[in-house]
């Protein structure tokens, strides 16, 4: 199957974004696809989070910094001119997320380089235990797109001060904070380079090694990717939308998977609404376990017979029907 190569010129990430998503669902699938942007900026946050959550609103509104969702999990990302992005979109033959054989070729050019990288964790790539790139994946109709950031020369103070640490990763990973555990490839370079170099570095090793055509956006496909871009990613439903009514919050780190939230509303010992956010990882939406749940009423026996039907592993990555249900009753 061929595989071609596009680089967008635009910074703004509602745009890239936009174009992401039309590559995904508008090209043909008789083909696969690399992609290498860049965004000024912006706080990309993962498809489940609570944006507000995530960030730190004044400091962001002060530095102007854009905000947008993505559609794929994962946590939320800082993006500026230091750091490089790169997205590969292919058919998959499973439905299960697996980040790590797509950071490989990465890690790959990297070493090429000189730079020894290594895969750590659910999505990080790591140089001496510090993260240089996030990673995450979006699932549907058996086609894959999976993402990472590439932070070359960010501006780790400014990263630092745009996101939120929740006190549950403080706590599980001891991090006393994000600027004590990231880094940036420059740093790391046995010799120096520009971002500009560094990006072609990179294209030429993906496009040797994969044998990449270019592909170049037609008038027609730019249409549909403003439309896109200002249908859903430059609009507040999307980036920000209002945070579900609740009652009883419940919140659970899972290895592998992320940090679940459940928010929920019981009236005389039955779920009336439901719904989660957070960092996790899943290959799709969770809004078949939401429908599911509705009506039922909160004991084990009921749980269990309301998501018996239901791969929760789907939804919540390296989750069980069993893990769910402890959440959900803790």
């Amino acid at each position: 199957m061929p595989m071609y190569y596009l680089e967008s010129a635009v910074t703004d990430p509602f745009y890239n974004l936009a174009l992401e998503e039309y590559v995904f669902e508008g090209l043909p699938r008789s083909g696969e696809y690399f992609m290498l942007w860049q965004n000024h900026n912006s706080i990309i946050v993962g498809k489940h989070q609570n944006t507000v959550e995530e960030i730190n609103l004044p400091y962001v509104r002060e530095k102007r910094i854009r905000v947008a969702r993505r559609l794929s999990g994962g946590g939320a990302v800082y993006h500026d001119l230091g750091n490089l992005n790169y997205t590969f979109i292919r058919d998959a033959a499973d439905t299960r997320l697996d980040l790590s054989a797509f950071c490989v070729p990465v890690i790959q050019a990297l070493s090429c380089l000189g730079v020894e990288a290594v895969l750590s964790g659910r999505n990080d790539i790591t140089i001496d235990a510090k993260k240089f790139s996030g990673n995450a994946q979006y699932l549907r109709a058996n086609r894959v797109m999976h993402h990472g950031t590439l932070m070359f020369d960010s501006d780790l103070e400014v990263l630092s001060e745009a996101l939120k640490v929740s006190p549950d990763k403080i706590e599980s990973k001891g991090i006393r904070s994000v600027r004590s555990r990231v880094t940036n490839i420059r740093e790391h370079l046995k010799r120096d380079m520009t971002m500009q170099e560094f990006k072609e570095v990179l294209k030429g090793y993906m496009m040797e090694e994969n044998q990449m055509r270019f592909y170049t956006l037609t008038p027609e496909d730019q249409a549909s990717i403003e439309t896109i871009r200002r249908k859903r990613y430059a609009t507040w439903e999307w980036n920000f939308g209002s945070s579900p009514p609740y009652s009883i919050r419940k919140e659970r780190r899972v290895e592998g998977c992320g940090n679940i939230q459940i928010y929920m509303e019981v009236e005389h010992g039955v779920i009336t609404a439901f719904a989660t956010r957070g960092d996790y990882f899943g290959a799709d939406d969770a809004g078949d376990v939401e429908r599911a749940l509705l009506g039922c009423r909160v004991s084990r026996p009921a749980l269990s017979a309301a998501l018996s039907g239901l791969d929760i592993g789907f939804y919540f990555k390296n989750l069980s029907v069993q893990e769910l249900i402890e959440i959900i009753l803790q």
